[in-house]
């Protein structure tokens, strides 16, 4: 069975399984399900605790076996705590965990935690995963998006007996708070504790968050892709000025963002081709919070604008890496030159050229920016 981490404590206090499994990406929530687990298993007599680190692929499961199997020697009761980073046990591993499922619905003395990744859907149809969804409970951890984040520190602040302000400035202080921790939930959860030590319970005003919240936010470049389709030109802004002070290569973030418009060239060409949309986005892997994004992307755009904006990301991809435009262009993707009268040779990167008068305003701008973000990069390599 599945459950959410709001519904752990509840579900905790009832009782406790045999089994339990936690998997997400997020590591301070995955610590906070895993820590609820183990007081629990405390309250109730599991005193003693084996943990097992599966470290690559010959990994002995023989001794986790043998742990789901021994009495304690110290205790009534012990807790088996395994810890697998990648979420591949591999062949071997994937028979033992189905027979430490097995081993647990019918076993009072011993209670076994797994904790786990983020799993990919082929990994979730897998028969071990699904011998631990039917034998224990699995508590899937979602990330805290950035959309969320928001209504998240409001509820972290709550349990401190804090608050922010009402209506239009509380929202303004929350916004702020989001984005200064953006991208780092552990960061943002010390950001909050922080709070509670400097000021009391109560209120909180925009000049006491100000003052106090650090800027600790890390930024994906694929969420910047995002950003860019959302429409949100200050976001965009932000997350390059991030990216940029984390040092990440110019290459990744183009790279991004081609990869992005090169699917949505893909999307919009099977759907001129008649093929209906929700289709063409499922081939393209595009889905979740990308495919409403997708959607409007593509809904009026013009066949030869996707075109350009895929021109323009893959020329910039050439230039930081030293291609000098001549010759063909990468495979797969439209053929522009640098020397081509519609791309200045004074501007850095100038597969970015913000004038091209059939891009869309946000992926024009867009260009802009990462101009701005190379910047550093000689115009003799272009």
């Amino acid at each position: 069975m599945y459950i959410s981490p709001p519904s752990l404590e509840a579900h905790l206090s009832k009782g406790l399984r045999g089994l339990y499994a936690v998997m997400g990406d997020e590591p301070l929530l995955v610590q906070e399900a895993g820590d609820a687990i183990r007081r629990a298993a405390r309250h109730h007599g599991f005193t003693e605790r084996v943990v097992h680190t599966v470290t690559g692929a010959h990994f002995d499961w023989s001794g986790v076996l043998a742990s789901g199997a021994e009495m304690s020697l110290f205790a009534d009761k012990q807790l088996i705590d395994i810890r697998l980073p990648t979420g591949k046990p591999g062949k071997e591993g994937s028979t033992a965990l189905q027979a430490l499922a097995e081993m647990a619905q019918n076993s009072d003395e011993t209670l076994t935690m797994l904790t786990l990744p983020r799993l990919d859907a082929a990994t979730m149809k897998s028969a071990w995963v699904g011998a631990l969804d039917q034998c224990g409970v699995m508590i899937k951890v979602d990330t805290v998006e950035r959309a969320a984040l928001p209504a998240w520190i409001a509820q972290r602040l709550a349990a401190q007996d804090q608050r922010v302000q009402g209506g239009d400035a509380g929202q303004r202080s929350l916004a702020f708070f989001a984005d200064r921790v953006e991208g780092n939930l552990l960061a943002a959860h010390q950001e909050v504790q922080k709070l509670g030590l400097l000021y009391p319970a109560g209120e909180l005003s925009w000049e006491q968050i100000e003052s106090a919240v650090m800027n600790v936010a890390r930024y994906d470049p694929f969420k910047l892709t995002e950003a860019v389709l959302s429409g949100k030109l200050q976001r965009v802004q932000r997350m390059l000025d991030g990216l940029k002070a984390e040092g990440v290569s110019p290459v990744v973030v183009h790279w991004a963002l081609s990869e992005e418009v090169r699917g949505l060239f893909k999307v919009k060409q099977s759907t001129d081709a008649g093929k209906p949309l929700p289709m063409a986005l499922r081939e393209n892997r595009i889905w979740g919070p990308r495919e409403r994004l997708a959607e409007r992307a593509t809904g009026g755009a013009r066949f030869t604008q996707f075109s350009n904006q895929t021109t323009g990301p893959m020329v910039a991809v050439g230039a930081c890496s030293g291609w000098r435009g001549q010759g063909p262009a990468i495979p797969g993707f439209a053929t522009k030159s640098l020397g081509s009268p519609s791309i200045p040779r004074n501007h850095r990167l100038s597969g970015l050229y913000a004038g091209d008068v059939n891009s869309p305003p946000i992926l024009s701008k867009t260009r802009w920016l990462m101009r701005q973000y190379c910047h550093e990069l000689d115009d003799s390599r272009i």
